[in-house]
């Protein structure tokens, strides 16, 4: 038996219930659900153009996103620092570090500054800690001398599963009042953006061209 399933589609009907508990737009039934979950997927909820500060003297949905994303890393850094406050734990950086070596297994340093997009010497302080720490370990990789392999070992996966229980209160928190739905289409339009970026930063062009190498890009 799919567990899992069972539960995607309890957490549908909470959802259902939830957003029907007051404007009552469907019947309180499976044919009210099914129709419910229809106009969902469709964005039936959210057809009206939102209202935003600055609106009426011009300002665009473009900086009004890109303020809301530089808030809403602020506000995720304040709970992540909750999360750690009174354990060794010094950034959010170091136990994401631990959770991806953790999730994906050994990689070189490279490979995991890469993974979390970060410039080289801030993603060294980040290992280096982790190494100081005694979180993790190094080998020389096989392929290339000049590399080394990281991976998270005993004492890490200790002090991370210490953390987890707050790490896991704090991206819900996160997400705030967001339903099911809303989070799925959240997460199809950050990894929509990320798709676009992740090439874009990879490329490592100079800042004095960026922008302008990025002006000939198709956005649309």
């Amino acid at each position: 038996m799919n567990y899992d399933l069972i539960k995607n589609v309890l957490d549908l009907v909470e959802d259902f219930e939830e957003e029907n508990k007051g404007n009552k737009n469907f019947e309180d039934n499976v044919e009210g659900f099914k129709k419910w979950m229809v106009k969902s997927f469709q964005g039936g909820f959210a057809q009206e153009e939102p209202d935003w500060e600055g609106k009426d003297k011009g300002r665009s949905p473009e900086s009004v996103i890109n303020t809301l994303i530089v808030h809403m890393n602020r506000y995720a850094r304040t709970y992540s620092k909750s999360a750690i406050y009174d354990s060794e734990f010094s950034t959010q950086e170091d136990f994401i570090y631990l959770i991806n070596l953790k999730a994906f297994g050994a990689m070189t340093k490279m490979d995991l500054i890469k993974k979390n997009v970060q410039e080289k010497p801030a993603g060294m302080q980040i290992i280096n800690r982790l190494i100081k720490q005694g979180w993790v370990d190094q080998k020389d990789s096989k392929e290339d001398k000049r590399s080394k392999i990281i991976n998270i070992n005993k004492k890490g996966l200790t002090a991370l599963d210490q953390q987890m229980d707050k790490i896991r209160k704090a991206t819900e928190i996160v997400t705030g009042d967001l339903t099911h739905f809303e989070k799925l289409e959240l997460i199809r339009l950050l990894n929509k953006l990320n798709d676009f970026h992740l090439p874009i930063y990879n490329k490592n062009i100079d800042p004095s061209e960026l922008l302008e190498k990025v002006k000939g890009i198709n956005m649309n």
